[in-house]
């Protein structure tokens, strides 16, 4: 079974909202046509990306913008993970939503790792990694910011994720593009990323965990790996079958592990080199 994932290198207009709208449409058609089974949008496309915005102007669940989408993705018959700053309790939110083929919204996860060090001190964090069923495949997300955390996809893992799904905003990709290629590797999940074109940006990607093959050789997981600048869609093509088939006979993931060895990664104390401005914001 083949999971084929459109990604969206795009920067979408920021409050825009009618004009960022038409083009998720336009990109699910083309999608569609193409034969991919979901799309995947860069960070916050829906809204464009600005965290300062007030709570009550950011984008309602319930919002017709979101009903189009559904229902576009019903008409369509393909996936979509949906971005933008949401309503909050209190402050906005960056969120994703997967919605599957049939228009219904599968899972809202809301970013947890917010950038406190930037203007996203003024959203709210979400509270939970979250999993959930997209055709019988388990599909975990992470927003930007989460994925340089370890922790964020070993979460997912551990929740029974295969594939990663990652919108994305940000540039100086190397290193990040290097991470995503290793969350994959270790976790042994496929995992895609949506990044908005421009220079020193851009960079989208897919990696496979399959990082070797059953006589032991090395085999490059790269699936996908766009340039910089060039703006539209990218494919990538995940065998269901074949990572299956590697999950259940290599030794990463959640096979080995000695977690008894790991308490300490729940202290909140924060101690020198790593003490920054806005760390005590309340979770």
């Amino acid at each position: 079974m083949i999971f084929k994932v459109a990604v969206l290198q795009m920067r979408s207009l920021i409050g825009e909202y009618d004009k960022n709208i038409k083009t998720v449409l336009d990109n699910m058609t083309e999608a569609k046509r193409n034969g991919a089974d979901i799309l995947l949008l860069p960070e916050c496309f829906v809204t464009g990306y600005d965290p300062t915005i007030e709570n009550d102007k950011a984008l309602d669940d319930n919002s017709s913008f979101i009903y189009e989408l559904c229902n576009q993705a019903k008409n369509l018959d393909i996936g979509l993970v949906a971005t933008a700053i949401t309503k909050g309790k209190c402050s906005p939110q960056n969120s994703a939503f997967v919605i599957s083929r049939r228009g219904e919204i599968l899972m809202k996860y809301s970013k947890i790792h917010t950038c406190d060090f930037a203007d996203e001190k003024l959203l709210e964090s979400g509270k939970e990694f979250k999993v959930c069923d997209f055709d019988g495949i388990k599909i975990g997300i992470m927003i930007c910011y989460d994925r340089e955390f370890p922790e964020s996809a070993r979460i997912l893992m551990l929740k029974g994720a295969e594939i990663i799904l990652v919108p994305n905003d940000c540039g100086s990709m190397n290193p990040r593009i290097q991470a995503l290629s290793t969350r994959a590797y270790e976790n042994m999940c496929g995992v895609a990323m949506a990044n908005p074109d421009g220079a020193n940006a851009g960079n989208s990607c897919a990696f496979s965990p399959i990082c070797w093959d059953s006589e032991g050789l090395c085999v490059d997981n790269t699936l996908l790996l766009a340039d910089a600048e060039t703006e539209g869609l990218f494919y990538a093509e995940f065998d269901m079958n074949e990572l299956r088939t590697y999950r259940e006979r290599e030794m990463l993931g959640n096979t080995f592990r000695k977690v008894n060895a790991y308490k300490s990664l729940l202290n909140s104390e924060i101690n020198y080199p790593f003490i920054r401005e806005g760390q005590n914001k309340i979770q």
